[in-house]
């Protein structure tokens, strides 16, 4: 487990009052099955931060990197019917290996998480038709291919969308490219 998860656990603690296996505990018993409704829990009913909430979801549902037995079951699930977006991802983890050696991939159940000292982007096959990155660049304008994100829950602040392995180019990887190194 790396130092700043163990910190965020640490806090959880500190700030709740509660460890991360009572509140697993808690989420157990209300029976939730998707991210999205425990988020929402322990958002409205415990005054979670997204950060927290988030924690305890992916903790309670086994769907983050340290949780799942294998992270390449992780990948293999996130394009199962999507399996045309896999060459975009292996592009992609490509490229971004190359921007330092401090970047951790953390696969979730439906997104690949990118940090460095920060989250700095997100790689999801959302659809069948559509491939989503998402990058951390607050307080940068939408300009070109990136568009301003609303639906991340602030995990990012932008998104590009790609439709096909051909849309991958110079801008794109500029874009990820400066996300790594405000992350640092």
């Amino acid at each position: 487990m790396d130092d700043a998860l163990n910190t965020m656990i640490e806090n959880l603690e500190k700030n709740t009052g509660k460890s991360l296996d009572q509140w697993i505990s808690i989420v157990h018993k209300q029976g939730f099955q998707k991210h999205g409704e425990i988020l929402n829990f322990l958002k409205s009913d415990y005054g979670f931060t997204h950060g927290f909430a988030n924690l305890v979801a992916h903790k309670s549902l086994k769907s983050d990197a340290g949780s799942a037995e294998d992270t390449a079951d992780l990948i293999t699930k996130q394009y199962k019917g999507k399996e045309h977006f896999f060459p975009v991802y292996q592009r992609l983890k490509s490229e971004i290996e190359n921007f330092g050696k401090d970047i951790e991939f953390a696969p979730k159940n439906s997104y690949v998480s990118i940090r460095r000292k920060k989250q700095f982007a997100m790689l999801i096959p959302a659809t069948k038709t559509r491939f989503e990155i998402g990058i951390n660049l607050k307080g940068h304008p939408a300009e070109g291919i990136l568009e301003m994100d609303t639906k991340t829950n602030g995990m990012c602040s932008h998104k590009i969308q790609l439709e096909d392995f051909d849309q991958l180019g110079p801008e794109v990887i500029g874009w990820l490219k400066k996300a790594y190194e405000n992350a640092g």
